[in-house]
């Protein structure tokens, strides 16, 4: 068998989980369709729980509708992107499904990011309309001012207070909250100023009513620009479509048993594409009642899942650890749980021991990536593997490469991964050498280089070995130190700065800076006050939670600075040897 042949074999369907499609059909329809069948088939169904506040089907898709026809009447016409701003709330579920109803596409963004980092989503994406939460509105309205000098920014910012999803008893409900969460949840903020835009409020706006107009939407069509970080300090928008995202959301239930009415607890960020397709998309899909939460708290997650019966849980790694970590566990029943699974850091074995032995549950562990929609690999239910990435997921096809020639490599040896399937992205938005680049033709059939490096066993498990691209992973978010770098030279006391992977015993990584200062600032600047700097201005998992200040960086004969050189000091210092790296990144 030559090495094509080999590559095409599929070894994995030796071990394929009974009672799961090997494909799956996919309607040709918009997202917005399986709104509209949970309202029809269960009227009163409970929908979704935001701690306490419960909305029924009917509720979400005529608030969804209202805000379609508002988007609308704001002269929103088809395929115009929409940023999406906000943490976990029932207002992000809305403001999802009435983007898609009104024929727009979704930009989500993550709430983490700040007004400097915000710029390039409304630039890059030609944006003209954003939603957001009041908390941070605030900095999606000093973006849009920022660029408006260039005769950029927003015409539109639509405003949601948090405070409107809460139950009406808030103040009880509150007590057994975190006190940060009482205060961040509970105060109005209104509208900000934003320049040239126009600020509505979201209450506003939904009781002008109405219907939207139709608009004929199909599976090919794009319905949502995702940004992945760029490895060049440019975040790039992968186009989704309504078939790509919903393939996911269709096998994901087949794949983790999930059952009309069963509960389904969303605390990873729906920003992210696992808890879009995963959590959110699978349930509205499928008529399973989410069970949401803002942000993680673990003695609330906890008490959600004892409470509503929780049945499925998608999350990271380091929420397992956070708790099981509890002396207070005998307090909950999680015997309703049927999956706990995730990916995007590794899981202890201590940890997954220990949630096998007291609760009788696996971990399975998954692999995808934003241009994947979420999961191309994913462990068997019945058969899963520790530190593995999983095999093959519904509908697709994976396979090894040579970095250099990339050409397919026999079962065991160590080289790129690579994908095609039903779930992969349509590309790049607006850059066509970047998706021609990201592409390898095999047997005919284009796969996506994942840009990461592993190896597969003979029964078709995947395991990862190491990063082709220059990226750090924190509690399961991705960090290009490209992107840090171009925003540290923001500072106007840095000259130049490295950004490299520092061990953390609970994230797994966190960045560190490498940071050369001007000579006329050396005297007056310190490492904690660049941290600090960094902290205001760039998202909390991504700024530097180090920074070391040094009179020079490490560089070739032709000036380019040796990141693995300071990476491999790093390493050594950490008390790690250094991991392999591609040498031609």
């Amino acid at each position: 068998m030559n090495e094509t042949s080999d590559f095409m074999a599929q070894p994995h369907l030796r071990v394929w989980p009974s009672g799961v499609p090997r494909t799956v059909d996919v309607p040709d329809e918009s997202l917005w369709a399986g709104l509209v069948r949970c309202a029809e088939a269960e009227p009163d169904g409970m929908a979704l729980d935001f701690l306490g506040r419960r909305h029924t089907w009917t509720q979400l898709a005529q608030e969804a509708a209202a805000l379609a026809a508002a988007l609308q009447g704001l002269g929103l016409r088809p395929d115009d992107r929409v940023l999406l701003f906000m943490q976990n709330c029932p207002q992000y579920i809305i403001a999802f499904y009435g983007i898609l109803r009104a024929g727009g596409v979704v930009v989500p963004v993550n709430p983490m990011n700040r007004a400097v980092e915000l710029e390039h989503y409304i630039e890059d994406s030609g944006a003209r309309i954003a939603i957001a939460a009041s908390d941070i509105a605030g900095d999606m309205a000093q973006a849009s001012r920022t660029l408006e000098t260039g005769a950029g920014g927003l015409a539109h910012l639509l405003v949601c207070e948090l405070a409107d999803a809460l139950p009406d008893d808030a103040d009880a409900a509150s007590q057994s909250w975190p006190q940060s969460w009482r205060t961040w949840l509970c105060v109005r903020h209104g509208l900000p100023d934003a320049g040239a835009a126009r600020t509505h409020g979201w209450r506003d706006l939904l009781a002008l009513g109405g219907q939207p107009a139709a608009v004929p939407l199909a599976g090919r069509d794009i319905a949502a620009l995702v940004y992945t970080s760029g490895t060049t300090g440019k975040s790039k928008g992968c186009m989704h479509t309504h078939a790509s995202l919903l393939h996911n959301a269709i096998a994901g239930a087949h794949w983790v048993d999930l059952r009309p009415g069963d509960a389904q607890l969303i605390v990873v960020p729906l920003f992210h594409v696992t808890g879009m397709v995963m959590g959110m998309m699978a349930c509205v899909y499928h008529a399973c009642r989410m069970v949401l939460l803002p942000r993680w708290d673990r003695r609330l997650a906890a008490t959600a899942i004892t409470a509503q019966g929780v049945t499925h849980w998608p999350n990271i790694p380091t929420m397992v650890i956070d708790l099981l970590s509890g002396d207070d566990l005998d307090q909950y029943d999680f015997s309703s749980l049927r999956y706990i699974g995730g990916g995007g850091a590794p899981m202890p074995d201590e940890v997954a021991a220990r949630l096998k032995q007291v609760y009788g549950l696996s971990y399975i562990e998954g692999y995808g990536l934003t241009e994947t929609a979420a999961p191309s690999h994913q462990n068997p239910m019945n058969a899963p593997r520790p530190h593995c990435l999983g095999i093959p997921f519904v509908g697709t096809r994976a396979g090894i490469i040579d970095t250099e020639t990339l050409q397919p490599l026999p079962v065991g040896q160590v080289g790129e991964i690579v994908v095609t399937g039903p779930q992969v992205f349509a590309g790049y938005w607006q850059r066509p050498r970047d998706t021609q680049a990201a592409f390898v033709e095999i047997a005919g059939q284009p796969f996506f280089r994942t840009g990461d490096i592993g190896r597969m066993d003979a029964d078709g498990y995947y395991y990862m070995a190491d990063r082709l691209k220059r990226m750090i992973n924190a509690s399961g978010f991705k960090v290009w130190p490209a992107e840090v770098e171009a925003l540290l030279h923001r500072h106007a006391a840095i000259k130049e700065s490295c950004v490299v992977s520092m061990r953390d015993p609970y994230r797994g990584e966190s960045v560190k800076a490498f940071v050369v200062l001007h000579e006329a600032s050396k005297a007056s600047v310190s490492a904690d006050e660049i941290v600090a700097w960094a902290r205001d201005n760039m998202a909390v998992y991504k700024y530097p939670r180090v920074v070391e200040l040094v009179d020079e960086l490490p560089r070739t004969a032709t000036g380019k600075v040796l990141w693995r050189r300071v990476q491999a000091l790093q390493d050594e210092r950490d008390g790690a040897q250094a991991p392999a790296r591609d040498q031609n990144t």
